[in-house]
């Protein structure tokens, strides 16, 4: 596989519809729900924003909810986009390695167990999660270390395991719970962002900032991933270390992201397998425009799963799984007739 010269004009040029689109999903869906608002008079800060119905809504409900969407958007498709060059697998995503498994088993632990601890520290949930997440991947990645290389198929074995054990835990903790945590549960399984404060996306920002910074740093090192690991090499890339790094890295982005919004299907999966038919598999373009597209894709997901049964609201994790899976049955199927390459 070889990977054309990228300048900044094309790079600039590719990225701008992009931009225009996780711009727009971040300005125009706020305004967007069930109850109608004035923009206008949201904005009228000559009487204070708590006596303005419109500023609540606006600034205490929804534009917290877009901005977690947001964050959390792009740090799925990033981490899908640095599995699927790691491991070079098509199916690789975050949840792949057990990591949903992991962070939404220390979640459903504390709903059963801590409750009464849980009302008062509302951000012991999405901790317990972020540490769950961690330390399954830190098993997963002992497994695949143990021959002193990264062994890909270790790996993914490993983790669709401990997926599989740690679903099977949840069941007994939901089959042995009373109906009342039980809808919590489940309501954390499913994948939510109704969260009415700035406290998630201050806490997860600075994993992100750090995460991203180093999958961005490593984009081109993707590229040679991607080719097999002795031409890598001979192409000068410490492939351990930069496995290492990006493993710790993407690792980090897709936890922060799961711990407060539950697991969130499909966006890993899709969105880097939609951006690459339009840009190509050239990861120093793949991986911003994963990153933006992402964002903007879970912001809409989140706007209709606000607004489609309003004022019912839906998890955000069955509109992407609605959206997800027939997009992917239709990848799947122009693979077979040879129109795609992973």
């Amino acid at each position: 596989m070889r990977f054309k010269v990228l300048t900044r004009k094309k790079y600039v040029i590719i990225l701008i519809p992009f931009v225009l689109l996780f711009l727009s999903a971040l300005v125009v869906c706020p305004l967007i729900g069930s109850e109608r608002i004035s923009l206008s008079k949201a904005l009228d800060f000559s009487m204070p924003i708590k006596g303005n119905p419109d500023a609540v809504i606006l600034f205490y409900a929804r534009i917290p909810r877009c901005l977690l969407a947001l964050l959390v958007g792009a740090a799925l498709a990033s981490s899908g986009v640095t599995f699927q060059a790691m491991l070079k697998n098509p199916l690789a995503t975050p949840y792949t390695l057990g990591l949903a498994g992991g962070s939404s088993l220390a979640a459903v632990m504390i709903i059963m167990f801590f409750d009464f601890i849980k009302w008062r520290f509302p951000l012991l949930q999405p901790i317990a999660s972020f540490i769950g997440a961690l330390a399954t991947l830190g098993i997963v990645y002992k497994l695949g270390r143990r021959s002193g290389g990264f062994q890909h198929v270790t790996l993914i074995l490993a983790g669709v395991t401990l997926n599989l054990f740690f679903s099977s835990l949840i069941l007994l903790i939901q089959y042995i719970a009373d109906p009342a945590r039980t809808f919590f549960i489940l309501h954390w399984l499913m994948g939510n962002l109704d969260f009415i404060r700035y406290d998630p996306v201050l806490l997860i920002l600075p994993f992100q900032i750090t995460g991203m910074a180093i999958l961005f740093y490593h984009a081109r090192a993707m590229n040679l991933l991607s080719l097999d690991e002795m031409s890598a090499r001979s192409l000068g890339l410490d492939v351990p270390v930069v496995m290492r790094r990006l493993y710790i890295a993407s690792s980090l982005v897709a936890g922060s992201a799961i711990a407060f919004s539950g697991p969130i299907g499909f966006v890993g999966l899709i969105v880097p397998h939609a951006i690459r038919l339009m840009v190509g598999a050239d990861h120093r373009i793949l991986l911003p425009a994963s990153f933006l597209a992402g964002g903007a894709f879970l912001i809409l997901c989140d706007t209709l799963a606000r607004t489609v049964l309003a004022p019912t609201e839906l998890p955000v994790g069955v509109i992407t799984a609605l959206l997800g899976g027939p997009f992917f049955l239709w990848l799947l199927l122009r693979q077979k007739k040879g129109g795609m390459a992973f």
